[in-house]
């Protein structure tokens, strides 16, 4: 019965997208930005990664450092 439902479903929206060439084409451009969000997201998250690592390492050699006294 279920099975049956998702068929009438599936079988709704490609009949939907046949007669609406310009609904197909948004859902393919939707899919595009999503994939766009998450490689720009993921290109950030790696370039924030190795400004932290950098940052860290800039405050550990600033940690050695001696101030002298006055």
């Amino acid at each position: 019965m279920v099975t049956e439902n998702v068929g009438k479903v599936a079988g709704g929206f490609v009949d939907a997208m046949k007669s609406t060439p310009v609904a197909l084409a948004m859902v393919v451009v939707i899919f595009a930005l999503i994939g766009l969000v998450y490689y720009q997201a993921s290109m950030f998250s790696a370039q924030r990664e190795s400004n932290t690592k950098l940052f860290l390492e800039v405050q550990k050699l600033m940690s050695q450092c001696i101030v002298p006294p006055k």
